[in-house]
């Protein structure tokens, strides 16, 4: 998976292996490579590592995810779903780009400015809808 952002434009990094439970609010880029439990505001970019399990409720501009998302999601400019990455939950964005071996199960409601949300329930092949 590749982000088009250079190390130096994140904000903060919780890296393999760190464990963290709460809430977290921030401006810019924040990248997550461990586990993540519970609600993130941002008026800014949350990119989700191969390796990452984010869980929770996420508010953000924009969200890239390369591993594991189990979560509520209001993006309010784009979902980029990358190869290898899992969705499970409900996401509400105007842009979704999924991505050739990403996988998304749930519910997603997209819509632009002057529209009404258009509804899509995605369903796991081999699981009755």
């Amino acid at each position: 998976m590749r982000f088009l952002m250079g190390k130096n434009e994140i904000n903060a990094f919780l890296g393999a292996g760190t464990a963290y439970q709460g809430r977290l609010t921030f401006h810019g880029i924040v990248r997550i490579d461990g586990t993540f439990d519970g609600d993130i505001v941002s008026d800014g970019t949350l990119m989700v590592g191969k390796d990452a399990h984010v869980s929770g409720r996420l508010s953000v501009a924009r969200l890239f995810c390369g591993g594991l998302v189990e979560a509520e999601v209001l993006a309010a400019r784009k979902v980029v779903l990358h190869r290898g990455g899992t969705f499970r939950g409900s996401i509400r964005t105007p842009a979704l780009v999924v991505e050739d071996g990403a996988k998304v199960e749930g519910r997603v409601l997209m819509s632009g400015p002057d529209q009404e949300p258009m509804a899509i329930d995605v369903t796991p092949a081999g699981h009755p809808a």
